[in-house]
């Protein structure tokens, strides 16, 4: 697929099976992340890998987050809060890096993680992949923070999804370019 289709058609895609994407794909994948914009070569980012036994520690330490913010949360929310990252065979976390720079502001480095996200996330759909971003209330959590290692200067970014799609991929509506983008010829 050439890039510009994959950027066309590319739709997140929640419903995934496996198999895990193979060697080659994460590579590919991996490497469109790296090529992201990043002002000052700060690479403000870096990424887990979970697959297998690391999604289930993931569900895990989900629960115990879950449990920290309510005490008595009953069995069947705990279950699905445990078997959040098991719908997908692989997650990858994207993990934006705060480093002081005189020239290069925190939203900065923000959007420049942001962005390898996206990479992957087009990436994934070139390859005949799925991919969905998510994040919610968890990649915000102290308990999930601290579990997953991250440092004061990092912030989850995504939880990236990443599976072959188990079914039709949804339809995109057509937005009209106007909409959005207007010349402007100043004062």
């Amino acid at each position: 697929m050439d890039a510009l289709t994959a950027l066309h058609e590319r739709v997140s895609v929640p419903r995934l099976i496996g198999p895990a994407p193979d060697a080659a794909q994460r590579e590919a994948l991996f490497k469109a992340a790296l090529r992201a914009p990043d002002h000052a070569y700060l690479r403000p980012w870096r990424f887990l890998v979970l697959e297998s036994e690391g999604l289930e520690r993931l569900g895990e330490l989900f629960g115990r987050a879950a449990l920290a913010e309510t005490e008595d949360l009953s069995p069947d929310i705990l279950a699905r809060y445990q078997g959040l990252p098991l719908r997908a065979p692989l997650i990858v976390v994207a993990i934006c890096q705060y480093h002081a720079h005189p020239k290069v502001p925190r939203i900065e480095q923000e959007m420049a993680c942001a962005v390898a996200v996206g990479n992957m996330l087009v990436a994934a759909h070139a390859m005949g992949l799925g991919a969905v971003w998510r994040t919610g209330d968890l990649a915000y959590n102290p308990l999930v923070r601290s579990g997953l290692g991250l440092a004061e200067n990092e912030q989850i970014a995504a939880f990236l999804y990443i599976g072959h799609p188990a079914g039709v991929l949804k339809a995109i509506p057509e937005l009209q370019i106007s909409d959005y983008f207007q010349s402007w010829s100043g004062l």
